[in-house]
């Protein structure tokens, strides 16, 4: 079985024709392989990632459209859906819930949603998840590492959090509300 490229073709001028409205882009990574494309998606509006751009690698495999594609985050993100190392998104119609009515178009809307409502009892990154605990927890995380030497600087912490999706703007005034505590800052960041 082979890639429908007809039908992603058609795909792509769907995606690529409102994205002033949606928000979404897909466009190939080379015009000789229409199987590995890169998606682009906006951060929803009234989340922390407003602001953001996320791109997307996107790998069709030889079953599509039968088949889910292949999504990962090429941008950092910092969600409990989403693995900060690899970027692997933990979304359903991305695996067992994939249906071939579906398209990259509809699976990108679905990937920005769950932007906006994450999913921690389905942690894709437990690390993150557990960052969303309650604050008790988390002020312990803290203080462990509140006084360690050499905390990073300023522009360090902006430079990381910023790198994680949110838009410099929120990120610096996040970490002035919190004295320059960067897991409160992201806390503070996560729960908008």
């Amino acid at each position: 079985m082979m890639v429908d490229f007809a039908r992603v073709q058609k795909e792509l001028q769907e995606c690529n024709r409102d994205f002033e409205v949606s928000g979404i882009k897909v466009i190939p990574k080379s015009d000789a392989n229409l199987a590995h494309l890169l998606g682009t998606i906006t951060g929803p509006l009234g989340t922390p990632y407003e602001g953001g751009t996320f791109k997307i690698d996107i790998t069709l495999p030889d079953g599509y459209p039968f088949e889910p594609p292949k999504m990962r985050f090429a941008t950092k993100v910092w969600h409990p859906n989403i693995s900060s190392q690899s970027g692997a998104i933990c979304l359903d119609i991305l695996k067992d819930q994939w249906s071939p009515a579906l398209t990259l178009k509809t699976a990108l809307l679905s990937v920005q949603a769950l932007l906006s409502a994450p999913e921690p009892d389905d942690p894709q990154d437990a690390v993150v998840a557990q960052q969303r605990l309650p604050n008790i927890y988390g002020a312990q995380l803290v203080i462990g590492q509140k006084h360690m030497p050499g905390t990073s600087s300023l522009e360090e912490k902006v430079q990381k959090l910023v790198e994680m999706g949110f838009p410099d703007a929120l990120v610096r005034s996040a970490l002035e509300s919190v004295e320059g505590d960067e897991n409160m800052a992201l806390e503070k960041l996560c729960s908008g």
